[in-house]
């Protein structure tokens, strides 16, 4: 199997610029992050600077991408539709063995 080929960009984060090496077909997705990282931010430096400290806004920026993150999963977790198609399945196929 072919080794899948990486790239070295380069990606602005609010005030600083970072190489990685990504997989050519997630560069899109590292650029993406970035610019999210980089909105949220600019959102609290423009509502806190200079009534907060540059740590206090990032950290407020960080908790803000990573609760839509945890949202998203908890909203996409399909382990209980999963666990009562199980249920709901093991009823039917009892129901249709006590018909036979």
């Amino acid at each position: 199997m072919p080794e899948k080929e990486k790239l070295n960009i380069t990606l602005h984060l609010y005030d600083t610029e970072m190489a990685v090496k990504v997989y050519r077909d997630e560069e899109e997705v590292y650029r993406n992050a970035a610019k999210t990282i980089t909105d949220t931010v600019n959102t609290y430096a423009g509502a806190l600077k200079g009534k907060r400290s540059e740590k206090y806004i990032m950290y407020a920026a960080m908790l803000d991408v990573a609760l839509r993150y945890a949202k998203e999963a908890k909203r996409n977790d399909t382990v209980p539709y999963s666990d009562i198609l199980g249920k709901l399945t093991s009823e039917i196929e009892e129901a249709l063995k006590n018909n036979d």
